[in-house]
């Protein structure tokens, strides 16, 4: 099972860097960004832009956009082959977002859309993860009781160790915990989150569009700028829904991680809630989605094991 864990590491890693990533369209060393809508253009885009604008920026920089395919005909083969990591995840979730945008005509659709056909997708691996954390608050007590048996006794004892570890296992056993499944589940969804990302910054017609009155290329802090203060929801909802992901899903078996849990959480709370002032909408429609998910399913894992 070790030997396994890690070819998987190693199978990741190597995916991550002998491909390509998003890359970011500077000049001057400085980062190129549509005024308008304050995003950042990237390099590498995978179809054309509509926007005279946006086009003219680019042939500024000496980007032939000329050769892409325009947005609504990308295909998963078009720009040719990019490496595994665009060919096998960036490029088809880019034409996923593209075609049921297209048939939805609304490009803030296909992207919500897409963000709860990934979370169905991967279910199965983070319903598992959800039950490891709902299995360890049952076991709470019967690990707090065990950290009580242990606290006198001597630390440096690796035989008393050793006997303290075999009663934990036992534990997890009684509630059938393990331990490293939650890291290795939550470890296979990273691709997928960053793959989504990347399919989105590298599609100019998902910033071109609009979504219940907000430009999806728009990010809360230029708009704020302009007095268009109704972006603030878009924060609200972001902070809102990370915070309830975050507390249904915290697990701590000591006093000592509870605090630390406690640290993690509010400082990922001032983290993104820094973060989402620069967060183009596009981007926050996708995080606000998994979060609601995340609770949702949550909720769901909570009730099917307290029955």
């Amino acid at each position: 099972m070790k030997n396994k864990k890690k070819i998987l590491l190693i199978l990741l890693c190597a995916m991550f860097f002998v491909t390509g990533c998003t890359k970011t369209l500077r000049k001057d060393n400085k980062v190129v960004t549509y005024e308008k809508t304050g995003q950042t253009l990237n390099e590498n885009i995978l179809c054309r832009p509509t926007n005279k604008d946006v086009i003219d920026i680019y042939k500024d920089n000496k980007v032939n956009v000329d050769k892409l395919v325009e947005c609504k005909d990308f295909k998963v083969t078009s720009g040719g082959y990019e490496g595994l990591w665009t060919s096998i995840f960036v490029k088809p979730l880019a034409w996923l977002v593209i075609k049921i945008g297209n048939l939805l005509k609304s490009y803030g659709l296909g992207i919500l859309i897409v963000s709860i056909l990934i979370r169905l997708v991967t279910l199965p691996i983070t319903k598992k993860t959800a039950m490891q954390s709902e299995n360890m608050k049952k076991a709470q007590p019967d690990l707090e009781k065990l950290e009580k048996k242990y606290k006198n006794k001597p630390q440096d004892d690796q035989q008393v160790m050793m006997q303290k570890t075999q009663e934990q296992l036992a534990i997890y056993k009684k509630y059938n915990i393990n331990p490293m499944s939650g890291c290795l589940f939550s470890l296979l969804q990273i691709p997928v989150f960053f793959a989504f990302l990347e399919a989105v910054n590298r599609v100019p017609a998902l910033f071109e569009d609009k979504f219940l009155g907000l430009h999806l290329g728009t990010n809360p802090l230029v708009a704020l700028a302009k007095g268009e203060y109704y972006y603030l929801i878009l924060i609200a909802l972001i902070i809102l829904t990370t915070y309830f992901s975050f507390k249904l899903n915290a697990t701590a078996t000591t006093a000592d991680q509870e605090k630390q849990m406690k640290f993690m959480t509010r400082f990922m709370i001032i983290f993104i809630t820094v973060a989402s002032f620069s967060l183009p909408t596009a981007i926050a429609i996708y995080w606000i989605a998994t979060s609601v998910f995340t609770i949702l399913q949550n909720l769901w894992v909570k009730k099917e094991v307290s029955k």
